[in-house]
């Protein structure tokens, strides 16, 4: 159902962006959508941040790969030596010129290849990998949030900037048309058909014309601005926006299956929760024996002064060793460890229904909001229509002398000002449907645009898994690991949100 949606909103995104003015097309929705999803900074970090946790998964199995090291030294030692001569003649006195010095030169090198492979750690290394892997879906669901956030921004700037300009539009046109009473009315003062009274009247109002005229001014700078610092360039054409409500469900029911399906911070707090049970069972791991392999092939080599050559001469030693260790008394902080772990997992399982309220609220509001819109927008719709009415006949009736010129002015301004709510009506209608799309966890820019090069963290995952140091026999030596390694249990049972059936 969604995906004929989807195609239905680009063939609207299509249609709104084939609007072309002296040779240039104007900018549509899709393409402030696509140059924010390539450029913006927030989600480019958000990018960057998911990549770094992707490297936490590869630590991780790091603890199933071989570690190997090499040690090795040089060592030149200078012995001198000095010796007292000797007494030839017995009279009690050494022969000094018999002295000696002896000074001995002696060197020795060594060279140590050591390799250890971890073969059972208790459940450690198996719990950490599937506590990271929980990670790192965590991660994809927090950067789901952060694209839907940017693109609800990009939306709302997109149609505040087409707001501010019809604003400013209007504005404008009201500032000409009370300049043209005016100076009807400075003339009907001038030939006696009106009093003084009349023209101050006119004149005050284009007065506050031109005040909202500029205010409006300012209100489109600001919101060209906004629009720049999101999208990555200043707006110029902006083409009409397509309609959302193909991709709306159709109830407020199926907007919350949707969202408690689909919403990124409920998904978010699950894999969490999954990680943090993970980390439960490695806790309790470190109860368990570990077991592992070493072996070492060292080289050494001596040579004193004139005697062997320390680079051609080596002892060689090889050995082979099976590595256990049992831990067997702690002071009381594995047990902390696992109190805590446990904690933190309640926690995190609590967090989960915290989520799903958070959304129930979320689509509540959204859905509500919209409704209030679309219901303000009919209204506003109406009032725009009885006003132009009612300010063509009272200037027409004002022309035949049974308006006054007050009645002319306050028509002229009740038709003002329900245009002005008319656009500001549309604007809200349009972002409170993309509130819709958020909160059930659909704003997403495969759903919106066509064609745009999607970035999916899944292939930088799938890229530094088995970047180098990965070996062949791993996954063995993790099946071996998960013998008798503690449970890391169940997923929660699902708690569907109240009310939301």
């Amino acid at each position: 159902m969604f995906n004929t949606r989807r195609a239905a909103l680009f063939a609207a995104v299509c249609s709104a962006g084939l609007l072309a003015a002296a040779g240039a097309r104007a900018e549509t929705l899709a393409d402030a959508i696509a140059l924010a999803y390539q450029t913006n900074p927030t989600l480019q970090e958000q990018r960057a941040t998911q990549r770094a946790i992707d490297e936490s998964y590869v630590q991780a199995r790091t603890g199933l790969r071989p570690e190997v090291s090499v040690d090795a030294a040089v060592t030149e030692r200078d012995n001198y030596t000095a010796t007292q001569g000797l007494d030839t003649n017995n009279d009690g006195v050494p022969d000094t010129d018999l002295n000696v010095d002896r000074s001995v030169r002696s060197a020795a090198s060594t060279a140590t290849l050591t390799v250890t492979q971890p073969i059972y750690t208790g459940g450690r290394v198996t719990s950490a990998i599937s506590a990271t892997h929980a990670d790192v879906l965590a991660g994809r669901e927090a950067l789901r949030e952060v694209e839907a956030s940017i693109l609800l921004g990009v939306i709302a700037a997109y149609v505040d900037v087409r707001r501010d300009q019809e604003r400013l539009r209007i504005a404008q046109e009201n500032v000409d048309v009370l300049n043209r009473q005016l100076e009807e009315a400075r003339a009907r003062f001038e030939v006696g058909e009106i009093t003084r009274t009349d023209t101050a009247q006119a004149e005050a109002r284009q007065a506050a014309a031109r005040a909202t005229l500029a205010s409006a001014q300012a209100s489109l700078a600001i919101s060209r601005a906004n629009y720049a610092a999101i999208v990555g360039q200043n707006p110029g054409e902006l083409a009409p926006e397509p309609a959302l409500a193909s991709l709306l469900p159709a109830s407020v029911e199926q907007a919350f299956e949707r969202a408690e399906d689909n919403n990124g911070a409920v998904r978010a707090a699950g894999y969490s929760e999954r990680a943090s049970r993970a980390r439960v069972a490695q806790a309790r791991a470190q109860r368990r024996p570990t077991v592992g392999l070493r072996g070492t092939v060292g080289y050494t080599g001596s040579e004193v002064e004139d005697i062997g050559n320390r680079f051609g001469d080596y002892d060689r030693e090889v050995a082979g060793s099976v590595v256990a260790s049992m831990p067997i008394f702690t002071g009381g902080l594995t047990n902390s460890q696992i109190r805590q772990a446990a904690a933190r997992n309640q926690a995190d399982r609590i967090a989960i229904e915290g989520a799903r309220r958070d959304v129930l609220q979320d689509v509540a509001q959204a859905w509500n909001q919209l409704l209030g819109a679309r219901a303000n927008l009919t209204a506003n719709e109406e009032q725009v229509r009885a006003a132009r009415i009612a300010f063509e006949g009272t200037r027409e009736e004002a022309q035949v002398g049974l308006r006054t010129t007050l009645d002319v002015l306050n028509a002229q301004q009740e038709l003002r000002q329900a245009e002005l709510a008319l656009v500001g009506a549309r604007r809200d209608e349009y972002v409170a449907a993309a509130q819709v799309l958020a909160a059930m966890g659909d704003l997403e820019a495969r759903n919106l645009v066509e064609g745009v090069d999607v970035y999916d963290p899944a292939d930088n995952f799938n890229r530094v898994r088995r970047s180098w140091g990965w070996v062949p026999w791993e996954h063995a030596v993790e099946l071996i690991d998960r013998v008798g390694a503690p449970p890391i249990g169940r997923d929660p049972p699902e708690s569907p949100i109240a009310g939301g059936k």
